[in-house]
């Protein structure tokens, strides 16, 4: 063999172990934010099942035009015990993903609609900060707090996607 040819099949063997060790690293970040996504909806969804949470929410649920009819039909309590039995619904959906390619849609497509609604509670909710000027200054609360859905938004789109692309 020639010093070329040898060097031509370590590049070969080197680019074979890094794409490899990248298939192995995706896999784990995918896993990673499918878990993630799950501690989260079980987390502040079993949170919504307070009457501290119920009562934190509710600036935010009253401010959307996407969520205020809640309020008309249902109490504060019930409102909040709802969005969190939907909540916690979708994290068992996503924990429960990898048994069949319907459940990770549903899990995945409830993840998605469930942060695309709390991301827009940052245009209804007072979230800028007027002391610093007003938009785009975000306050921490509701603004900074709601700003992390836009990641979470992208993370569940990114499992539906992979859900969706998943054989039978």
């Amino acid at each position: 063999m020639t010093h070329t040819t040898i060097t031509a099949e370590n590049n070969r063997l080197e680019q074979a172990d890094s794409q490899a060790l990248g298939r192995k690293i995706a896999a784990f970040g995918d896993q990673a934010i499918r878990f993630s996504i799950v501690l989260i909806l079980a987390w502040i969804g079993a949170m919504k099942f307070t009457a501290y949470e119920a009562g934190a929410i509710q600036g935010l649920v009253a401010s959307s035009p996407l969520t205020s009819w809640l309020y008309s039909v249902f109490d504060l309590r019930t409102t909040s015990n709802l969005i969190g039995s939907i909540e916690i619904l979708t994290a068992v959906a996503l924990l429960l993903a990898p048994l069949h390619r319907n459940i990770a849609i549903a899990g995945a497509l409830a993840a998605t609609v469930t942060f695309a609604v709390t991301l827009s509670f940052l245009f209804t909710a007072p979230g800028w900060e007027a002391s610093l000027g007003g938009f785009p200054a975000l306050s921490v609360v509701p603004g900074q707090f709601l700003l992390k859905d836009a990641v979470l938004l992208a993370a569940a789109v990114s499992l539906l996607g992979r859900a969706l692309s998943r054989d039978q």
